[in-house]
């Protein structure tokens, strides 16, 4: 019983990790765009930019591929190994038909993360990051 609930947490853990992901990545455009029309510096660090434009790359490259998110696999086998029940598909289409009852073939979110990756790409040379001081 204790290693159940211990791969629940685990389970657990994993989709808080990847909501976090999610939100860095949306909020994470929304900001640079913002810190550059209120002249927020912050958003030009090149730390910062740097995982924002991996990130959002990672996943186009995922969904071109047809790749599961690994902490989707993960979470699924922690959940498996738990004995609860696991879902089909993406962790974000299986969350949007929880929350809003939305449904999409895959092929509309391949769309959806490559024209959020384009627009990722568009700010990083719009909002350049600034790799020295003087810059």
């Amino acid at each position: 019983m204790e290693s159940n609930v211990f791969y629940l947490f685990t389970a657990d853990l994993i989709l808080f990790i990847h909501a976090l992901f999610i939100v860095f990545l949306v909020f994470g455009l929304l900001l640079i765009i913002a810190g550059k029309l209120l002249s927020w510096s912050w958003v030009r660090n090149p730390w910062f930019r740097l995982a924002h434009l991996t990130g959002i790359v990672i996943v186009v490259i995922q969904s071109w591929l047809g790749i599961i998110c690994p902490l989707t696999t993960w979470e699924m086998a922690l959940r498996s190994k738990a004995g609860s029940i696991v879902y089909a598909g993406s962790f974000i289409s299986y969350w949007l038909k929880r929350l809003v009852y939305y449904q999409a073939p895959e092929w509309a979110f391949v769309v959806c993360y490559t024209t959020f990756g384009l627009l990722v790409a568009v700010c990083w040379f719009w909002i350049r990051p600034r790799f020295s001081e003087t810059e």
